[in-house]
């Protein structure tokens, strides 16, 4: 069963809407190469449906907005620019019409980002809820498939790390930094395993030709798992809740037996994901430079993680919980940009092979 836990939604001073900036400059970074990844790469005529003259684009992890109409606005940009640049003597091309699906898991807040689309947008906008680990659409009716800082979102915690007699057991932790090398590889695997059913999905969805873009978190190639990941920015949320668990007002197993499912996985361990599927060719894997990071804002803190803690610990603790967060890193200066230990961001481009 996949476990489904959404960034908050509507527009609270606690929601994902107002608090999703670090996604938002993450995805602003790499403008450039979305934009030369499609002028570059894409074949319109190719990909164009030959009866209604229309251009499909999903965005897979889309959450609540606004930073999925950025992102779409991106695109459709691109689109038409290339469409600019190779077509516009050919009279016989017009520019097509965009239809814009939004996809995320069904308890997304779909009714704010529906009530919130831009105006001036140009595009016909429809929802896909579901787990992009399965598939979504018809076959090859997708030209361009979008997913920016949701694919290292595991389906599900490894199994294991809840195990007391298992070697990956998790005990006093909730993420697999500074674990034992047996955490990080059951992350790895579980992350494995959901990558290829997500390909898996996208083969049969995305159209011979067709472009997949993906933005997410990853660390440098040469290094494992628990050397390098988002740990240091989930670090004073796990102090939290120990320093909770010592007062008892929580109690210790609880917290042994949660876990955060995310992963941030090497160009390396991608790229045999990749060949394995033989559907895709790679037409960029790169790894985006280190920067100074902030540390996550309680708020921000709580935009992303507050459904998936109150699952485990109940609503009751998290006023408690993100006052004592506050406090942990009041004061507390942004993680290096030459400290290895925290993940970087990785770009990947890929290429639907022609049938």
């Amino acid at each position: 069963m996949e476990e489904s836990f959404p960034m908050t939604g509507g527009d609270g001073p606690y929601s994902y809407a107002k608090n999703s900036n670090p996604q938002k400059e993450a995805a602003e970074n790499v403008k450039e190469m979305l934009v030369a990844a499609i002028t570059e790469n894409l074949d319109i005529k190719q990909n164009l449906c030959p009866v209604s003259n229309s251009f499909r684009i999903a965005d897979f992890g889309c959450s609540t907005g606004p930073n999925t109409f950025i992102a779409i606005d991106t695109i459709i940009e691109a689109v038409s620019k290339t469409y600019q640049i190779k077509y516009s003597h050919d009279g016989s091309l017009t520019l097509p019409e965009f239809q814009v699906y939004f996809s995320d898991h069904v308890s997304n807040d779909f009714n704010f980002l529906f009530a919130n689309l831009p105006k001036e947008r140009r595009y016909f906008a429809a929802s896909a809820p579901g787990s992009f680990h399965d598939r979504l659409f018809p076959r090859a009716s997708l030209n361009f498939a979008y997913s920016s800082h949701a694919l290292q979102w595991l389906s599900r915690v490894p199994r294991e790390l809840g195990d007391s007699s298992s070697p990956a057991y998790n005990k006093g932790r909730i993420f697999y930094a500074n674990a034992g090398k047996e955490v990080g590889e059951a992350y790895k695997h579980q992350y494995q395993e959901d990558m290829e059913k997500f390909l898996s999905a996208r083969a049969e969805e995305l159209a011979p030709g067709g472009l997949m873009v993906i933005l997410m978190s990853g660390r440098e190639d040469g290094t494992s798992p628990v050397q390098s990941s988002l740990g240091p920015l989930f670090e004073p949320l796990e102090s939290s809740l120990v320093d909770m668990a010592n007062e008892g007002i929580i109690c210790h197993e609880k917290i042994d037996s949660f876990n955060l499912p995310i992963f941030s996985p090497s160009p390396e361990e991608i790229s045999r994901i990749v060949h394995k599927n033989k559907c895709f060719e790679i037409l960029r894997l790169e790894e985006q430079p280190r920067k100074l990071r902030p540390l996550v804002t309680p708020e921000e803190c709580r935009a992303g993680f507050e459904s998936i803690i109150n699952s485990q610990f109940g609503d009751q603790i998290i006023e408690q919980l993100f006052d004592r967060y506050s406090k942990k890193i009041a004061g507390r200066s942004p993680i290096s940009a030459d400290d290895g230990s925290i993940a970087i961001g990785l770009f990947l481009l890929l290429k639907r092979n022609l049938e």
